[in-house]
């Protein structure tokens, strides 16, 4: 690989989850936002909240990013025009979590070129409810992503990742012969094995089926069993996920609410 600054800080990028007591101060904060702000975009669908309470913020962080798909600051933008939208909530958010998206990793990679650290927490999906009312959420505003942030107090290992071969494909979509497949598995759970990282986090999903023998340790469970069973057990209703939606006035069952 060719290796500059740039592309030495993405390799190296790990999720932090514990932090020193120092304070970003108000430029490196500004700096952070002002560069996810650059980033590419389709309609500028995204913005962000920021919180500075450690006794509420994730991992107890000094700060946090509630990083927002905002249709409702687009619409504001369109009346002013004398327009309605009348996109569908489906179209516009999909483009909205991108501009969103594309947005949170510049201010990861920022953040990171500061020296400091940063973890995402997927489950704000989830969590919209709670976020519009301590946030003030107003209609068709959906909290994509929490991004915890502050100077990491611990250094761990970069994670695996996929060999290349089962990541980036020629021209057309592979058919992933088995003995592919198990190369990847192979990669991935080793290196996770390696690092014992469920054995220290304790933590392994429980099988819901009774009927399946649960044949795995934490000398032997890794990220592919991981995964398949969040995959395999995990948030198998759509309502699970509609109805945070619905909650922020953006139901995809109708062209507009």
């Amino acid at each position: 690989m060719i290796r500059n600054a740039v592309i030495d800080s993405l390799m190296n990028r790990k999720s932090i989850r514990e932090f020193t007591e120092q304070i970003p101060s108000e430029e490196e904060i500004l700096t952070i936002v002002r560069a996810g702000q650059q980033a590419p975009f389709a309609m500028q669908l995204g913005s962000v909240i920021i919180q500075r309470n450690r006794e509420t913020n994730a991992f107890n962080a000094p700060i946090q990013f509630i990083i927002l798909c905002d249709l409702h600051r687009m619409e504001k933008v369109m009346k002013v025009r004398g327009w309605n939208r009348e996109a569908s909530n489906i179209h516009s958010l999909l483009f909205g979590m991108q501009d969103a998206a594309y947005m949170a990793q510049n201010m990861v990679t920022a953040a990171e070129s500061l020296e400091m650290g940063s973890c995402f927490v997927g489950s704000a999906l989830y969590m919209s409810e709670k976020l519009r009312e301590d946030c003030n959420l107003p209609d068709h505003v959906f909290p994509l992503v929490i991004l915890a942030m502050g100077f990491p107090a611990e250094d761990p290992p970069v994670r695996p990742r996929y060999p290349m071969e089962f990541h980036l494909f020629q021209e057309k979509y592979p058919d992933f012969p088995e003995d592919s497949v198990k190369r990847a598995m192979d990669q991935m759970d080793r290196g996770y094995l390696e690092q014992n990282y469920y054995k220290k986090a304790g933590f392994m999903i429980p099988l819901s089926d009774k009927a399946r023998e649960e044949k795995f340790t934490f000398d032997n469970y890794s990220w592919t069993e991981h995964i398949s069973r969040k995959m395999a057990q995990w948030s198998t209703d759509p309502e699970d996920l509609l109805e945070p939606l619905r909650i922020c006035g953006l139901s995809l069952n109708e062209k507009r609410d």
